[in-house]
C-alpha cells in the first residue's frame, strides 16, 4: 500500500460516510412524514429496522435535520 493508494481509499471513505450521512437524514425526514400520514409506529420500525426509541426519538426531536445519529 503506497501514499497515494492510501490517500484515494481515505477519499472513499469519506464520501461514504458524507453518503451515509445524507441518507440517514433523508430516513429520518421520511420517518417523520410516515409518523405524520397515521403509519404505526410498528410498521415504521419493520420497515427501517429501527427500534421504537429510535423511532420515537426522530419524531419527536425538535430539530428537523437530527435523527440522533443512531441507526
Amino acid at each position: 500500500m503506497d501514499k497515494r493508494s492510501l490517500g484515494q481509499l481515505a477519499q472513499q471513505f469519506r464520501r461514504s460516510e458524507e453518503r451515509t450521512d445524507h441518507l440517514r437524514r433523508v430516513l429520518a425526514a421520511a420517518i417523520r412524514l410516515a409518523d405524520a400520514d397515521g403509519v404505526p409506529q410498528k410498521d415504521i420500525c419493520e420497515a427501517t429496522g429501527y427500534t421504537r426509541q429510535q423511532v420515537r426519538r426522530i419524531v419527536l426531536s425538535p430539530d428537523p435535520d437530527e435523527d440522533t445519529g443512531q441507526g
